[in-house]
C-alpha cells in the first residue's frame, strides 16, 4: 500500500509542532503548533494553506490533550482538510536521542518505546516529551504504524576515535559516554538537497552543512556519511549558540561550582540557558536584537556576534581539515538562511580552503535556496532552507513501505 498522508510530530516540553503531508501530492495539508502546554494562555497556531495565520485558544494540560486537539482541528468542518483519522496513513516522531540503540528510523514497536526510555537519562528534557507524543497517539489512534526518526542516527556513522571523550574507557562502557550529535535529520536533509539542487552525486562529495539557528551545529559529511559533529552527548558542545555556551573548559564548570557554591543543577541552567550570545551579550539570543543592539553602540552586543561567528570559522576550518578539503558548504537554519552578514563573516579570508564568495549573491539569497560563491570558486556555498519534518515524513514513508 502506497503512503498517502502522514503527519509528523515534533513534542517538546510544552509545545507540538506538527505538518500534515501529502506525500503523493507533494503538498503540506495542515501545519501549526500548540504552544504554553501545561501553563496559562495555552493555544493552537495554525498556518493555513493560504498562508494566514490563525490562532484557538483553550485550556491544553498536557501533551495527549494538544495532540487531540490537533487532530479535532484537522479533520474539523472549519479548519479540516481530511475526513477523518482513518485518512492518515502513518505518524513519524521526532526523537531527539537513541542513543547506540539506533542508527536508523524504526517502526516504533513496545521494545523500542522501552529503548527509548532507557535513553532518557542522556537526553531528560527532551525524550520524555517525545515520548508522551508516542503515546498519546498510541491511544488516539492505536491501529496507525507510528515511526520513530532520531536526531542522533545520522551522526552514528562517526568513528569511535571521532565520538570519544578524553575520559576513563570504563565511563563509556558503563554509562555510554561518547559524542552523539543532533541536528541529525536537517543535516542529512540539506546535504542531500544540494547535491540534487547542484545536479551532483551525494555518495561522491565532501559536505560541511552549518546548522545555525537559536540551536547551532556543523557536520562533516563524506559520500553520504555523517564523519564528524560539533555537538556532543548533550546539544550543549560546540559552537556558541543562541543560549548554550558550547565549547567550555571543563575545569572553569567545576571553579564555578566551588566559586559560587553551587550544583550542578545550577551549572547545567548557566550552560544551557544563560550562555551563549545571551550570557556573553546581555541583551538577547535573537540574532535580530543584537543586530539592532549592535546598530545602537552595544560593545558587548558586538563582541557576542564576533564571538558568535569565530567558533563557526574555526570549525569549518576544522572540517575542513578532517575531511581533506571539500566541495561543497552549506548554510541552513534561521541564521544560516537569513543572516547574508554571518555567512561573509564566516567564509571571508578563506579563499586557501577554496572559498570565494559573492557579495552581491549574498545579500540577495534571503530564505530561499541559492548559490552565493563565485563562478571560479572550487568550493560551491550555498544556502538551503532545511525541512526536518519533511525529512521525516519521508524516513517514516520509508519505513512503513
Amino acid at each position: 500500500m502506497y503512503m498517502k498522508r502522514i503527519l509528523v510530530l515534533n513534542c517538546g516540553s510544552s509545545s507540538i509542532k506538527y505538518k500534515l503531508f501529502d506525500i503523493e501530492g507533494e503538498s503540506v495539508l495542515a501545519q501549526g503548533v500548540v504552544e504554553k502546554i501545561g501553563l496559562n494562555g495555552s493555544n493552537l497556531k495554525m498556518t493555513l494553506p493560504n498562508g494566514n495565520k490563525v490562532v484557538l485558544e483553550g485550556e491544553i494540560l498536557e501533551h495527549q490533550t494538544g495532540i487531540e486537539y490537533i487532530l479535532g482541528v484537522i479533520t474539523g468542518k472549519k479548519y479540516g482538510c481530511i475526513r477523518s483519522l482513518d485518512d492518515i496513513d502513518a505518524v513519524g516522531h521526532r526523537v531527539v536521542h537513541g542513543g547506540e540503540k539506533f542508527n536508523s528510523s524504526v517502526l516504533i514497536t513496545d521494545e523500542v518505546i522501552q529503548k527509548i526510555i532507557d535513553c532518557i537519562d542522556l537526553a531528560p528534557l527532551h525524550n520524555p516529551p517525545n515520548l508522551s507524543g508516542i503515546m498519546a497517539i498510541k491511544e488516539l489512534m492505536p491501529n496507525v504504524p507510528q515511526i520513530a526518526v532520531f536526531d542522533t542516527a545520522f551522526h552514528q556513522t562517526m568513528p569511535d576515535y571521532v565520538y570519544l571523550y578524553g575520559l576513563p574507557y570504563s565511563l563509556y562502557e558503563k554509562y555510554a559516554i561518547r559524542r552523539y550529535g543532533f541536528h541529525g535529520t536537517s543535516h542529512e536533509y540539506v546535504s542531500r538537497k544540494v547535491c540534487h539542487f547542484l545536479n551532483v552525486p551525494y555518495e561522491e562529495r565532501k559536505i560541511i552543512t552549518c546548522h545555525i539557528g537559536n540551536g547551532v551545529s556543523i557536520t562533516a559529511i563524506r559520500n553520504g556519511k555523517s564523519m564528524d559533529t560539533s555537538m556532543g552527548m548533550t546539544p550543549v558542545e560546540g559552537l556558541l549558540m543562541g543560549t548554550r555556551s558550547g565549547d567550555v573548559d571543563a575545569g572553569v564548570l567545576t571553579y564555578i561550582m566551588d566559586k559560587e557554591n553551587v550544583g550542578t543543577q545550577a551549572i547545567s541552567t548557566i550552560v544551557n540557558k544563560y550562555g551563549g550570545v545571551l550570557g556573553i551579550s546581555g541583551v538577547s539570543s535573537d540574532m535580530r536584537e543584537i543586530d539592532e543592539a549592535i546598530q545602537n553602540g552595544d560593545e558587548r552586543a558586538a563582541l557576542a556576534l564576533k564571538t558568535y561567528n569565530y567558533r563557526l570559522k574555526k570549525y569549518v576550518g576544522a572540517y575542513a581539515a578532517a575531511l581533506g578539503g571539500f566541495d561543497i558548504l552549506v548554510f541552513t537554519g534561521g541564521v544560516g538562511e537569513n543572516q547574508w552578514k554571518t555567512r561573509a563573516a564566516v567564509c571571508e579570508n578563506m579563499e586557501f580552503l577554496g572559498i570565494k564568495v559573492d557579495e552581491e549573491k549574498n545579500r540577495r539569497v534571503q530564505g530561499v535556496e541559492g548559490i552565493i560563491s563565485t563562478e571560479d570558486s572550487l568550493v560551491k556555498v550555498v544556502v538551503i532552507p532545511t525541512d526536518e519534518e519533511f525529512m521525516i515524513a519521508l524516513d517514516t514513508l520509508k519505513c512503513i513501505s
